[in-house]
């Protein structure tokens, strides 16, 4: 093995995306094997290399790491952007835990039936909106400081600029309204480590389309 971390998932956004956005902020280069068959996932499992029998699965450090909170809290924790006291941590982990929410509705958007979809969509705009972007321009504004916690880059800041882009592409003005966001989002644009991984080329993975939906239903059918 390299020393690289190994990350194993579809080749998709999924729940991998966010481990990817965080070694990449981090600045850490990774390599990546796809799964494209039932066989593939089914041998992990059989290999005794899912835990849980679930992916992402992260192998770095010499460890076989499953569930993606654990994975990134890892890796937040190994390249200091976890705050520095448990304070920080505390509202590091806060701040996360709202974003995930929010991420779990795009997650699940690409599966949803097609009549469904329209209302599904409202509803992402609807939260983003009201419950979750509120909070994060309330937070900047209040501190009047570039991240989240501290006043230093975190996980944190990570996670919410993949959310806003996210969401962005689904409901393209949806920062119209939050001004502090607009700044933070062009501030962590031209961080070099996540300028490099908004590139063409890069490893971020473009917005799940039917391929990507048709193949997450064939790896993980029951």
């Amino acid at each position: 093995m390299s020393g690289k971390p190994r990350l194993t998932y579809l080749n998709g956004r999924g729940r991998m995306e966010p481990v990817r956005w965080l070694l990449a902020a981090a600045g850490v280069e990774f390599e990546e094997v796809y799964l494209e068959t039932k066989e593939q996932y089914e041998k992990l499992i059989k290999d005794g290399l899912l835990l849980f029998q679930q992916v992402p699965l992260v192998e770095i450090d010499g460890m076989k790491m499953v569930q993606t909170r654990a994975i990134m809290s890892y890796i937040a924790g190994k390249y200091n952007l976890y705050g520095k006291d448990l304070k920080e941590r505390a509202l590091i982990d806060m701040y996360v835990e709202g974003i995930s929410d929010l991420m779990q509705m795009i997650l699940m958007f690409p599966f949803s039936p097609p009549d469904s979809k329209e209302k599904n969509l409202e509803s992402i705009k609807e939260r983003a909106t009201n419950r979750y972007f509120p909070v994060f321009e309330k937070v900047l504004k209040q501190h009047g400081q570039d991240f989240l916690v501290g006043n230093k880059f975190s996980w944190a800041d990570v996670q919410l600029m993949e959310a806003i882009l996210a969401v962005e592409e689904k409901v393209p003005d949806v920062l119209s309204g939050f001004p502090q966001l607009q700044v933070f989002k062009t501030k962590m644009s031209n961080m070099p480590t996540i300028k490099k991984f908004l590139q063409p080329g890069s490893p971020r993975k473009p917005p799940p389309d039917a391929h990507y939906v048709e193949t997450v239903l064939k790896v993980f059918k029951k």
